[in-house]
Order: structure tokens, then C-alpha cells, then sequence
């Protein structure tokens, strides 16, 4: 973990060398396989051999040393010390090992589930519109985490909202097939939402059209604001939005719709620019599900997969429909296939 990972106010957790972090295992992890797609890609086959190779032995590592029982840790100190334990009187879980095990794809998948469960139960809290980074907050020197501690409990990363890693809770829950988990994190975000009547807005503090990088958690600030106009914030809550619960991605030429939506919307639309063409998308719900593609037609013509190729010489209005319910029994031989 070094001098801190994501959260660089935990400075003092692997100062000496020693220290791991949880979080970073997964998220390397996941780098790693990235990395060895890119391999592939320009034919590098003995490179792209070894790092999934890495991959494979880190995650070994990662999912034995870190489950605590019911969730992940999120690190070890360097003596040895846990961060993130159902035993630590402070920060007795994290957000981000929690999310980041099932973006990551590297956890066992009913350790992952069960610690996002655990992640939602225990950080998010409805009522007062919060999602935390940490719980309960960092307030001893028993074993000093870094400068983390300076910060009030409840404020930035010391246990209050740190929007950031917010958003990566409820894309882990749409991972997880969970539109409706995934929205409602969303919803908890949105300042407009948290700003809706005069005891609101004195609460909030800040500018209502600007997501907060933080959110206070913790007496007599709960509700409150903190850095505005943060933009590390705002562009995951617009992937969370667009990619993770809209499902619109866009990837290698082409627009790959995949949606993961609350149960009870009977659908969407949306509007795609691609140079002088616009791509319009359908999206019916009939069904009442959160996911899977039973029917995709591109300008009234059906096609099996799930994306259109965005064409630079387009122009006009290209019109794809989407119908969700059960999945295509091609689609469904295919993903079982792959997995």
C-alpha cells in the first residue's frame, strides 16, 4: 500500500513497506487483465500469457487473506494490523474492497455478493441521503492510519460520503444485475434530490446543480456539502448514469446497449451524437425486469447481438429498439459459454 492507495490519506498504513492494500489488489487485478487484452490486440501472446498469469496468482491471494467473514478488509497495516475487520472498533468496513471485488470480477462471486449486501446495510443510510466511504470513522491513535485522522470524524474520507466511490457501490450493483439497488444509489447522489425543500437547501449548503466530492456523515454537519465542482465526482456519476444504468457504452466503433435498469421504469429513450448521425434508442420494459435483451432491431430490422457499428459517414437518424425480458436462448448459450 505505500504511502496510500485511492485514498491517499492513509498514508501511514504501509509506510514502512509492508502494508497491503485490499483495494489495490483488486483493482491491479483487473488492470493486469485489461492490460493483457491490449496485448493480444497487437499480437503480443507470451506477454498477455504472463500477466494473466499475475492476475490469476494476486487474486488467489486477495480472495484466501481478505475475507473477513461477511465481507473484505480493506487493508493490512504494516505490522499486520487489520483495516476494515467485523473486529476493528474503527472503520470496521469500506466501500471500495466491497465494490471493487465485484467490478473486479475477481472475487468469488458469493463472497462478493454477500459483501456488497453488507457494503449497503452498513454505509448507506437512506433517511439522511448519505452513501459512506467508511464506517465507523477514524477518531484513535491505536493504530494510526495516516492523515486521514485529521479530518473530523464524518468529514471527506474519514467516514463521511466521498462521492467518487459512491457511484462505484451502485455500478457494482448494476454489475450484479440490480437496477433498482443501482438507481436508488443514483438517486441518493443527485443534489437535486437532496435539495427539494428550504430545510433541504439549508442542510445541503452548497449549489444544488453541482455534485458534491464529499458529504458530511457525523453531528452537527450531517448533510452537509463539502468540495463542489469537483469533476473526478461528476464524470463516474454520469458513467454510473449512462454506462452502468443506461447501459450505452460506446466501444471499439460501435454503441453497445446494455441496461440495467430499476424494475418499475416501463422503459427509456435516448439520443446518441455520432458526427452528423444521431443514433435514437428505444428501450422497452414490458416485463418489468432490470436486465437481459430479448429483442434488438436496428431501423426495424432485428440482429442477435446487442450493439450497432457507429459509421463516421453517417448521417440522419439511425432507430434501435431494445425489448428487455428473458434473453435469447443465443445469448444465453453464449454468455454461458464464455463464462
Amino acid at each position: 500500500m505505500g504511502d496510500g492507495d485511492w485514498n491517499d490519506g492513509m498514508n501511514r498504513v504501509g509506510s514502512g513497506g509492508r502494508g497491503e492494500s485490499v483495494w489495490l489488489g483488486w483493482f491491479l487485478y483487473a488492470t493486469m487483465n485489461r492490460f493483457a487484452s491490449l496485448c493480444d490486440r497487437v499480437d503480443e501472446r507470451a506477454d498477455a500469457t504472463e500477466w494473466r498469469s499475475r492476475a490469476e496468482s494476486l487474486r488467489v491471494e486477495v480472495d484466501a487473506s481478505a475475507w473477513d467473514g461477511a465481507w473484505y478488509l480493506r487493508a493490512f497495516h504494516d505490522d499486520g494490523s487489520l483495516i476494515g475487520s467485523a473486529a476493528s472498533r474503527e472503520c470496521r468496513i469500506d466501500s471500495i474492497a466491497q465494490s471493487w471485488a465485484v467490478l473486479s470480477r475477481g472475487a468469488d462471486p458469493a463472497k462478493a455478493r454477500a459483501a456488497l449486501h453488507a457494503a449497503d446495510e452498513l454505509l448507506v443510510r437512506e433517511q439522511e441521503r448519505l452513501v459512506l466511504l467508511l464506517s465507523p470513522p477514524f477518531n484513535s491513535i491505536l493504530h494510526d492510519p495516516g492523515y486521514i485522522r485529521a479530518y473530523p470524524p464524518g468529514v471527506r474520507e474519514n467516514g463521511g460520503q466521498y462521492t467518487h466511490a459512491a457511484t462505484w457501490l451502485g455500478w457494482a450493483w448494476a454489475a450484479l444485475g440490480d437496477g433498482d439497488r443501482a438507481a436508488r444509489i443514483f438517486r441518493l447522489l443527485n443534489p437535486i434530490l437532496a435539495t427539494r425543500t428550504s430545510e433541504q437547501v439549508n442542510r445541503y449548503r452548497v449549489e444544488p446543480y453541482v455534485l458534491a466530492g464529499d458529504v458530511y456523515s457525523c453531528a452537527p454537519w450531517i448533510g452537509r456539502g463539502g468540495w463542489t465542482w469537483y469533476t473526478g465526482s461528476a464524470a463516474w456519476a454520469w458513467r454510473l448514469g449512462v454506462e452502468g444504468i443506461l447501459g450505452l457504452r460506446r466501444e471499439e466503433g460501435h454503441l453497445r446497449i446494455e441496461p440495467c435498469i430499476p424494475r418499475d421504469w416501463k422503459g427509456f429513450e435516448a439520443w446518441v451524437r455520432t458526427g452528423d448521425a444521431q443514433i435514437h434508442v428505444v428501450v422497452d420494459n414490458p416485463n418489468a425486469v432490470s436486465q437481459g435483451i430479448a429483442a434488438f432491431a436496428v431501423d426495424d430490422v432485428s440482429l442477435d447481438g446487442n450493439s450497432v457499428r457507429i459509421d463516421p459517414r453517417a448521417t440522419g437518424v439511425i432507430e434501435v429498439r431494445v425489448r428487455l425480458g428473458s434473453p435469447r436462448t443465443s445469448e444465453r448459450a453464449r454468455s454461458t459459454t464464455e463464462a
